[in-house]
């Protein structure tokens, strides 16, 4: 459980000091128990499993970590914070600093952009970028609320520490326990994607991975997210997902809502190298 360079214009700056959201949750983002009295079961998965393709071991971005509108130069966009931003502004992606930019593979040409509220809320927003090479970045989707990690963020991730990991990570793997909706990535249909039990709120945890994207942190690009293969040992936690919220933190995964995570698997495309770039804002913006 990477990033991109250039300055930021007026709108976009502005944007980035007010981008503190939203974020996520999950049943098996991490193998580690709830704390206090939040108990929930899990099936396998999540930290417990993964999968996602992108550079092989030894390439630049290992383990690190077009489809659908694009709106219209001057159209309304929404920031990390919701708010409106001319398009025509998004050069480069809000709310990223030069360190995160430099993490962002060159290759890349779409990157799923996360932003916690803080190193320690389990609340973030998620929003869609896509590189064009003449305009830069480009808005995709508007701000979508996401759960992360109960205890929020974390530069060291290790299993069972309740934060999600901060980073620049491929997206290359999907899967569910439902049919492939139209996703452009590997997809596994899988029952074994079948979870229950209940969240830290108390809340179910069924269906939360009917549809997953696998991030690449400590797991085997290019093998379904279920894989349980950890390059950098269990103690690093693994089987960090997208998945379908189920209304609230997660153990170390990120959660949309079940149409936001259908529109995200018909947009992630191979073909343009995804990433997911994630973290709290402050540290996002190094």
């Amino acid at each position: 459980m990477l990033l991109l360079p250039r300055a930021l214009h007026g709108a976009g700056a502005a944007l980035a000091l007010t981008s503190l959201c939203t974020c996520l949750l999950l049943a098996g983002c991490a193998q580690a128990p709830a704390p206090g009295d939040g108990q929930r079961t899990e099936s396998k998965s999540a930290e417990g499993r993964t999968s996602e393709r992108g550079p092989a071991r030894g390439e630049p971005g290992y383990g690190w970590s077009e489809r659908g509108p694009r709106p219209a130069n001057g159209a309304g966009a929404h920031g990390v914070a919701g708010g409106p931003v001319e398009a025509s502004l998004m050069r480069e992606i809000p709310g990223l600093g030069p360190v995160t930019r430099a993490n962002i593979p060159a290759s890349a040409r779409q990157a799923l952009v996360v932003t916690g509220e803080g190193r320690n809320s389990p609340r973030s927003g998620v929003a869609l970028y896509q590189r064009d090479a003449d305009t830069g970045w480009q808005p995709v989707t508007n701000r979508w609320p996401a759960h992360n990690a109960l205890r929020g963020w974390t530069r060291d991730h290790r299993a069972s520490d309740l934060r999600s990991p901060i980073g620049v990570f491929t997206l290359g793997d999907a899967g569910g326990r439902l049919p492939d909706p139209g996703s452009r990535l590997p997809y596994d249909e899988d029952s074994d994607f079948a979870v229950s039990g209940t969240g830290f709120l108390g809340e179910p945890l069924e269906g939360s991975f009917d549809y997953v994207v696998a991030i690449d942190y400590n797991r085997a690009p290019g093998t379904t997210p279920l894989d349980k293969e950890r390059p950098l040992g269990e103690g690093k936690g693994g089987g960090v997902w997208i998945h379908v919220d189920h209304k609230g933190p997660t153990q170390a995964c990120v959660s949309l809502s079940r149409t936001h995570m259908v529109e995200l698997l018909r947009l992630l495309d191979p073909a343009k190298r995804p990433v997911i770039v994630m973290g709290d804002a402050p540290a996002l913006r190094d």
